[in-house]
């Protein structure tokens, strides 16, 4: 017999339940670095446009998907067109981008969490110069034990607030999360812009740099910009499709996804005004653009705290900021995840949550031994490691493979239709898909994502 399916409550719960599920690390440690890097405002003008033209439409048809399936990735396909089985190996995927991305992204949020521990700790009261911050990161990633028991919380805490009815668990810790986590970001911000550096960083980050654009090369700026754009939006794996799954048809989903969108931009955007005029504050002759990755987050911004006055306190809420930003992510995929294996196996959702929990624990311990242990291996060369070949896996394939899936199937004949995904896009109120938009979405809109899977695909060998 088939279980009743879960609502949420409200639209606000929607909003940031698939806001949470965007907004991530890398709109923090991504972000602002790539801005730097690829000449400032002139790199967010491009950046928006391509949120709009191509993040945003692909988001309003994996809800429309999933509305209209009322079902999960892997069950979805069965229900829109349920003659028709050429699509459901992306179901399938889905479910496996799901789980690759959490075997990582769990250790990477454990960093965070013990992170927060040790600014509140005082751990880095007696540390001296970026020196000694970089000997803490170092100690951290070689440390499994330590590692594994944060995954483990991680892992326990997801799961646990997943396996409550979903409006009293899921949806309620989400809205006090990101309301906490928008609430901290401007406190932050406010704070930045009080530094003797804020000018100068505030600058920076948001007045076009022609030089720099012409030192990398506007083609790079524009495709940079266009990963970017993509790839903020966690698209192609489900993970916006099982929210729709879950609301009703009060509301159009294109305006839906601009508010969404517009979200996640407001938090990388404002991480940036957080970080900027700290780095010009305390770094200023460092440069910025070499601080990239976790680097940014675990060496350079710890390495501003403690010489900032009240450091331990700005450090302390910067990490808890982050730690909500992963979380947020966390939950949202670990739901994905649950009702995928629960439509495909029948289970209840306190069984399927401790397995799933178990199996997913399991499976994110050898992202955890490739900082250590299995450090030798180097899966794609260079210095790679576990989490690199499992982030390539996800970020530069299965993203962009299952976008142009989803694209392909809501604009042709062959799939669901353009009509029909119309349709149920534009029930209720709200922006609506036009008729003119179809050439776009059909023909245009695939050409954008191959070029980004292409991309992703040869980026790291070349």
């Amino acid at each position: 017999m088939e279980q009743k399916r879960e609502k949420l409550g409200s639209r606000l719960g929607f909003i940031l339940l698939s806001a949470g599920c965007a907004i991530g690390i890398g709109n923090v440690w991504r972000f602002p670095y790539i801005t730097a890097k690829n000449g400032g405002g002139l790199f967010v003008l491009i950046y928006l446009i391509f949120l709009v033209i191509m993040g945003i439409p692909v988001m309003c048809m994996e809800f429309s998907m999933g509305r209209a399936a009322q079902a999960s990735p892997v069950r979805m396909y069965h229900r829109i067109k349920p003659s028709d089985k050429k699509w459901r190996p992306h179901g399938y995927s889905s479910l496996i981008g799901n789980t690759l991305l959490m075997m990582f992204y769990t250790s990477v949020t454990g960093w965070m969490l013990q992170y927060f521990v040790y600014m509140v700790s005082g751990r880095f009261d007696d540390v001296d110069g970026a020196a000694g911050v970089s000997q803490v990161f170092g100690e951290m990633l070689s440390q499994p034990w330590m590692m594994v028991l944060f995954v483990a919380i991680v892992v326990i805490v997801g799961f646990l607030v997943c396996s409550f009815d979903m409006q009293k668990g899921l949806e309620k810790v989400t809205k006090i999360m990101m309301v906490a986590l928008l609430g901290l970001i401007i406190v932050l911000a406010i704070h930045s812009f009080t530094l003797d550096g804020a000018a100068q960083g505030l600058k920076f980050y948001l007045l076009p740099s022609l030089d720099k654009v012409k030192e990398v090369g506007i083609l790079t700026v524009i495709v940079e910009a266009m990963n970017q754009a993509f790839f903020t939006l966690s698209l192609g794996i489900g993970a916006m499709a099982i929210f729709g799954s879950f609301i009703g048809k009060e509301r159009s989903l294109l305006g839906e996804s601009v508010n969404i969108a517009a979200l996640d931009t407001f938090v990388a955007f404002t991480s940036g005004l957080i970080i900027f005029p700290a780095f010009f504050t305390y770094m200023d002759g460092a440069d910025i653009t070499q601080a990239a990755g976790p680097n940014l987050i675990f060496v350079t911004l710890p390495n501003i705290f403690i010489n900032m006055p009240l450091g331990s306190l700005w450090g302390a809420l910067f990490f808890l900021f982050m730690s909500f930003a992963a979380l947020s992510t966390i939950f949202a995929v670990f739901q994905n995840i649950l009702s995928c294996v629960q439509e495909m196996t029948g289970w209840s959702k306190k069984k399927t949550c401790i397995i799933c929990g178990i199996a997913l624990f399991l499976l994110s311990i050898p992202c955890v031994l490739g900082f250590n242990a299995w450090a030798a291996f180097e899966p794609l060369g260079n210095g790679t490691g576990i989490m690199d070949l499992e982030d390539y896996i996800v970020s530069n394939i299965l993203l962009p493979l299952g976008s142009l899936t989803v694209v392909l199937f809501c604009n042709h004949k062959f799939g669901w239709g353009f009509k029909s995904f119309q349709a149920e896009a534009n029930e209720g109120k709200g922006l609506k898909v036009k008729n003119w938009m179809r050439i776009y979405f059909a023909y245009i809109l695939p050409i954008i994502i191959s070029i980004i899977l292409v991309y992703g695909i040869i980026s790291p060998f070349i």
